[in-house]
């Protein structure tokens, strides 16, 4: 079968090799190069180097709605195109250019968390499953007709980066299966229940802000959740009149049991920081100063005091 892929995250590492291996990938299409670091230079997708390393046709269109973009993946001649994090809705136009379907790679276990970041959030809400849906594509957010779907358990320690990891692992069997039923044209088509949908929204750094009136609970999901991507924060009160307020983040922590002022600090020593919430506290295990190196709470506590009393994410 014919297959033209998009996809941009390195999550769909794992299924371009597969389908690489499995069937004819007459293209792959991924985001434009992106500044990256200090020095603002163009850095090349994981997916675009492994699709140049096997002779593959790359493109890049800045908006693949566009009349030229659309013609250059007419000219592919596609049985299928499978998409995966790509990053860009697309239009009707190209909705219709495959002979038999265009199909995506959800991460979660449709019509929960639709949209942007459906790992994060499955976390965030304490799901005990999650998995991959694949979904015939039609022109509404995550909403197209279910094909298959595979779940797996979320660990009580699980991180947005190993659910991630997991679920990149899991996807090539969950397309491979689908693009074969769909060759024998026995694919099914269920559509997917409207009233149970929920929404993921697209994240970004301030997301990961740490909001003291939650719970402890709430709180070290979101830790877990939000690591590596977009991380969590607080800040820090300056010592002194003269010092500015500083971003202190966090990477690991767990809920335990306190009482006190929401951001208002119970404990601070080799075991952690422990902050009270809204309803028990959080206790920092992991931590990182602005401009400073990531810490174990003991280490970080000798080169940076922080007082029983303080209050974080005063300022």
């Amino acid at each position: 079968m014919k297959i033209l892929y998009l996809g941009s995250g390195d999550i769909g590492l794992p299924t371009l090799r597969a389908l690489i291996a499995r069937h004819e990938v007459v293209g792959v299409v991924t985001q434009p190069d992106q500044p990256a670091g200090r020095g603002l230079e163009l850095r090349v997708a994981a997916i675009k180097t492994l699709a140049l390393e096997t002779g593959l046709s790359v493109l890049q269109p800045e908006r693949i709605r566009r009349p030229e973009a659309i013609e250059s993946l007419r000219e592919m001649h596609a049985d299928a195109i499978v998409v995966f994090a790509y990053g860009q809705i697309l239009p009707p136009a190209v909705l219709d250019l495959p002979r038999l379907a265009c199909l995506n790679i959800h991460a979660s276990l449709l019509p929960r968390w639709r949209g942007a970041a459906p790992i994060q959030a499955a976390i965030l809400a304490g799901d005990p499953l999650t998995g991959h849906t694949i979904m015939f594509m039609d022109a509404g957010l995550d909403t197209g007709d279910i094909l298959l779907q595979r779940a797996i358990p979320i660990a009580p320690d699980e991180t947005g980066g190993s659910l991630h990891d997991r679920l990149a692992l899991l996807a090539p069997d969950c397309i491979l299966e689908a693009l074969d039923l769909l060759e024998k044209g026995v694919a099914p088509r269920a559509p997917q229940e409207t009233t149970a949908a929920t929404l993921a929204p697209k994240l970004n750094r301030e997301s990961g802000r740490l909001d003291w009136s939650c719970s402890a609970t709430a709180l070290q999901r979101m830790v877990r959740a939000f690591q590596p991507w977009p991380g969590t924060f607080t800040t820090l009160s300056p010592s002194r009149g003269c010092d500015p307020v500083r971003v202190l983040k966090v990477f690991t922590a767990v809920a335990e049991a306190g009482e006190g002022l929401p951001g208002s600090v119970l404990r601070a020593d080799e075991e952690g920081v422990l902050v009270a919430a809204g309803e028990g506290a959080l206790c920092l295990r992991e931590l990182q100063l602005e401009g400073r190196k990531r810490l174990r709470a003991g280490e970080f506590l000798r080169g940076q005091p922080i007082a029983p009393g303080s209050v974080l994410g005063a300022c």
